[in-house]
């Protein structure tokens, strides 16, 4: 727990120290170029430096909020951010897939995040109409645009793609040098502390798609389909709010304008016109209030009549010149709806119409005069056009805002999802696959490591995590439980087993304490194996503890041989030997039938070998099977050295002990006919001190024979 809240603490001091200075090195930089006049921008240096050194997160708030600070100075700087953000997402995916760390992936890096930025800035300029001569690239459009003759479009397009090639370089490679100036040991304190190699998948390889993809794809759509939603209803009432404030303004206006004219003069300015003074401090008084509502296109006053619209007042514009008092003006097709409420003088509600003169919102009040009676429509126009470019602008505003502040909250999330769920996940994957199950030690440290974990979310999450614990910890006791249930019965099995050679080994008089001392027989000459490098891919420990456990086995065959011919005090005849070589096959037989019963028999197959082959010669000339060389399994190799070995200084029935020199000389004499000769010579470096702890030193070989003779 404690150990939890100081990754956590650590996290977040580095996540806020590590974002204070990508803002302060984009903020510093992006003033050092206004200040000297450099054509860059060098507001992304932090961004980039940020994105190599702590990932995606811290990234991505260095770039909101410089820009957010930046839209101080340049209010619109503020719907560029969702470029910054973008930029920052590129950048710490970038980082991630190595494309710093050679030069001709940083080159391409360069080059599309240039042709990135300077796409979207032109197409964000375009609609926001703020390519004003503020803006770095702004003297290059200008002579673009003046000396090529491309049109504006063209000339911001490839003003921001030849600035921003030139800026994402520069900052790119400054941000390259910051990060190799920065030592190791910070470097890997904050990819320790953002943890920016903890949540890869590691629960296997059958695991193709991380859960955090699976998030941030839902998250993304998520975002993606309430931003439409959003800018959607957000277009609808704004448009629906712009048509009423125009509609509003017309009206307005047009309340003014009706201020200003006399409507009992109505028929006198038709005749005279200009020539009057009412109508002409009328007119001026118009033209006064249209220049004051840049929105309105036209203001007019027109007599309805059965032959069209008699003009009253027509303002003219830059593009069209009004026409005269008392010309007529057809009724456009749009109108005819409206005529019979026109001619009879009555309310008409604002029209919206596209015919002769564009496509107009149009106000039409009715002026009367003294006595109550319509004697012209006062009327206003708005051009469309200038709707739509404000909607076009709203939602660029607003799409802009929308998806600079969603990547940050989506960053957010996912950092979120990653600490409180795919992390945790996938350490508890971790350690469940790599629970070790086949030793004790193995199973104390994977418990420690479950335990370690400690994950205390408060959530299904840590139900999994008390599931899981619960489940190793019971799992480990049931192990424990029945290996050592397994433990007794294998121990009970060869105590059974070992009895048993040893009364097979009782029913031969003449053998003593034969299976006790070719079992130490066959451990030392092992370990001396071991010693010498010799099988040493054989050689473990385990290996040995079998043959150790198995040497007691080698003649358990003797067991189907008769008491007269096991017993027998003279030289066997050849077909009494023929009988107790089959002891050889019988004691597989019987081993074999163990090792099936047996709940823990692997010993048992070195067992079987021993007492199946240890009477097979390196020569080929033995038996039961004529086996040769290293056909002949190892364990019954070494068994053939310490059996005989021990038959040659042990009294017999049918022959008397040799001594040391003798016995070791016939050994050595078979060496290579009989015996594996890597085995005979590890066994003569042992043999003395072997038999001096049975016998006691030894003694020439006269005065042994003569104490045989005694």
């Amino acid at each position: 727990m404690i150990d939890r809240m100081k990754k956590r603490r650590a996290f977040f001091s580095r996540l806020i120290v590590l974002s204070a200075a990508g803002i302060a090195l984009n903020i510093s930089a992006s003033l050092l170029a206004r200040t000297v006049g450099i054509p860059l921008y060098l507001d992304s240096i932090g961004t980039f430096t940020v994105a190599m050194l702590g990932g995606t997160l811290p990234a991505i708030i260095v770039g909101f909020i410089s820009n957010l600070i930046s839209a101080f100075i340049d209010p619109n700087n503020l719907y560029f951010g969702v470029i910054n953000v973008l930029v920052a997402v590129g950048a710490a995916w970038c980082s991630r897939r190595g494309f710093f760390k050679k030069v001709w992936k940083t080159l391409a890096a360069m080059f599309c995040f240039a042709v990135f930025s300077g796409l979207l800035s032109t197409f964000i300029a375009w609609f926001l109409q703020s390519y004003g001569s503020g803006n770095v690239s702004f003297k290059l459009y200008e002579w673009l645009h003046h000396n090529t003759g491309i049109s504006i479009f063209s000339a911001q397009l490839d003003a921001h793609l030849l600035t921003d090639v030139a800026d994402k370089s520069v900052s790119i490679l400054a941000a390259i040098g910051i990060y190799h100036l920065v030592p190791q040991r910070r470097r890997d304190d904050f990819s320790s502390a953002l943890r920016l190699n903890e949540y890869r998948n590691e629960a296997g390889s059958d695991v193709d798609r991380s859960l955090l993809h699976k998030v941030v794809a839902v998250v993304l759509t998520a975002e993606v389909l309430l931003g439409t939603l959003a800018c959607g209803i957000g277009y609808f009432l704004y448009r629906q709010t712009a048509i009423r404030r125009y509609t509003d303004t017309c009206a307005g206006v047009v309340e003014s304008s009706i201020f200003f004219i006399d409507p009992d003069r109505v028929d006198e300015y038709i005749s005279i016109g200009d020539h009057s003074y009412e109508y002409t401090r009328a007119e001026k008084a118009l033209y006064g209030l249209k220049n004051g509502f840049k929105e309105i296109e036209y203001i007019y006053a027109y007599k309805i009549i059965p032959e069209g619209c008699q003009v009253v007042f027509d303002l003219s514009t830059e593009d069209l010149e009004g026409a005269s008092p008392g010309d007529i003006i057809p009724f456009d097709e749009s109108f005819e709806q409206y005529l019979p409420a026109l001619f009879a003088g009555e309310e008409i509600d604002p029209i919206v119409t596209d015919d002769t003169y564009g496509w107009l919102l149009t106000v039409y009040k009715p002026v009367r005069n003294s006595a109550g009676e319509c004697v012209c429509y006062m009327a206003a126009d708005i051009k469309m056009d200038s709707i739509i470019t404000d909607e076009a602008e709203f939602i660029m505003k607003m799409s802009s805002l929308f998806f600079g502040v969603s990547i940050l909250v989506v960053a957010i999330i996912l950092e979120l999802v990653k600490s409180g769920m795919v992390f945790p996940l996938n350490s508890m994957a971790s350690a469940a696959s790599s629970f070790a199950y086949d030793s004790e030690a193995g199973r104390s440290l994977s418990l420690d490591k479950i335990d370690e974990l400690d994950i205390h979310s408060g959530d299904e999450i840590e139900n999994l995590y008390s599931a899981l614990a619960k489940m190793a910890h019971d799992s480990s006791r049931y192990i424990d439980e029945v290996k050592q249930q397994n433990d007794q019965i294998t121990k009970m099995q060869e105590e059974i087993i070992l009895d048993f050679a040893e009364m097979v080994e009782a029913r031969d008089k003449c053998t003593g304490d034969h299976i006790k001392k070719t079992s130490k027989y066959v451990k030392a000459i092992a370990e001396e194996l071991r010693r010498d490098s010799v099988y040493s891919d054989v050689m473990t420990d385990e290996y040995i503890n079998s043959l150790v456990r198995s040497a007691p086995l080698h003649d358990v065959g003797k067991i189907k041989i008769s008491d007269l011919i096991l017993n027998k005090p003279g030289r066997l005849t050849d077909e009494e030997f023929e009988l107790m070589k089959t002891h050889t096959t019988e004691g597989r037989n019987i081993l074999c039938n163990a090792s099936s019963l047996a709940n823990s028999s692997g010993y048992l197959k070195e067992a079987v070998d021993m007492a199946n082959y240890h009477h097979e010669r390196w020569d080929g000339t033995g038996y039961p099977t004529g086996l040769a060389g290293e056909d002949i399994p190892l364990s019954a190799r070494i068994m053939a050295v310490a059996d005989v070995f021990d038959a040659l200084i042990s009294r017999r029935s049918y022959k008397a002990p040799f001594s040391y020199e003798k016995a070791t000389g016939i050994i050595r004499e078979e060496s290579g006919s009989h015996f594996d000769p890597v085995v005979v010579d590890a066994f003569l470096k042992i043999s003395k001190e072997l038999y001096e702890e049975d016998y006691g030193p030894v003694e020439g070989e006269e005065s042994k024979d003569q104490g045989e003779n005694k």
